[in-house]
């Protein structure tokens, strides 16, 4: 006789709450294999970890994995950065969506299937979070208007590259300002035609539960910081310079934050061990 799962309350939870397609939530966690242990954990989170630990979870709609090669990480800036020590540390990222309204069902579930994955001895130990957190989300900038897939598309299209920035400002009213000021002047201006970028989502992060795994760290900066993630129709290699150059000197002049990381980072393919004999 099977296991009772209770399929009859997945009928009823079907039936109320939100269910739109718009990412009012993200999980984005860069991660770094402890040395030695990159193939291994590598193999781990395609197989198994992307799967049970987020992808079969409720409201978790989309997920894409990114990597940075170590030419990809040399790339990175600024050189003494309050996200990673040192700025090279987190050579993978994971970006999730989840559905808007749909945070705090989705956590009870996450901390509740991470604590199983935990006992059943799921879990990878031998890796460091550099830069995890569950984020809301603040706003989207495209540069192609109403043309063109949307961010709710982002981890589905098959983008080229992506850039992870994070600013932190001095207190949670210039986080506001540094929200308008991004959303209506700095990045209008970057993603104008001919940019490699084609939309930039804007997150702010949220506290996790305190039941969470001891293994990661309480969010910082929920009151002041912003993640902004870059899509880019283009390797990053190949636009690094004329395109994501000097985003920390634009910030410091309009004087309202200092960007802590810009980090890019290329697709991952599933499935296979591409990339993990680059990473040092």
């Amino acid at each position: 006789m099977s296991e009772d799962t209770r399929s009859g309350t997945y009928a009823e939870l079907a039936a109320v709450g939100p269910y739109g397609v718009h990412p009012g939530h993200a999980l984005i966690t860069m991660v770094e294999p402890h040395p030695g242990h990159e193939y291994a954990y590598n193999r781990w989170y395609e197989d198994d970890h992307y799967y049970a630990g987020a992808m079969a979870m409720p409201w978790m709609f989309a997920g894409r994995r990114w990597v940075a090669t170590r030419d990809l990480q040399l790339l990175r800036y600024p050189e003494k950065s309050a996200i990673a020590q040192p700025v090279t540390a987190g050579c993978y990222i994971s970006t999730y969506w989840i559905t808007a309204g749909r945070y705090d069902d989705h956590m009870r579930w996450t901390v509740a299937i991470n604590k199983r994955l935990n006992r059943d001895a799921r879990v990878y130990q031998d890796r460091t979070h550099v830069f995890t957190a569950f984020q809301d989300h603040e706003a989207t900038v495209y540069r192609d208007g109403a043309a063109g897939p949307r961010d709710f598309h982002a981890l589905d299209h098959p983008y080229a590259g992506l850039v992870v920035q994070v600013i932190d400002a001095d207190s949670p009213q210039q986080r506001a300002e540094l929200l308008e000021w991004l959303r209506a002047k700095h990045l209008p201006g970057r993603l104008a035609a001919g940019s490699p970028a084609a939309l930039v989502t804007i997150f702010r992060p949220t506290p996790l539960p305190l039941d969470r795994m001891s293994y990661v760290k309480q969010v910082e900066g929920v009151d002041t910081r912003l993640t902004l993630l870059w899509f880019l129709e283009a390797d990053p290699r190949e636009c690094w310079a004329g395109a994501f150059t000097g985003l920390d000197a634009a910030v410091e002049e309009a004087a309202l934050g200092r960007v802590e990381l810009v980090a890019p980072f290329v697709p991952t393919v599933p499935g296979t061990d591409r990339y993990v004999a680059e990473l040092r």
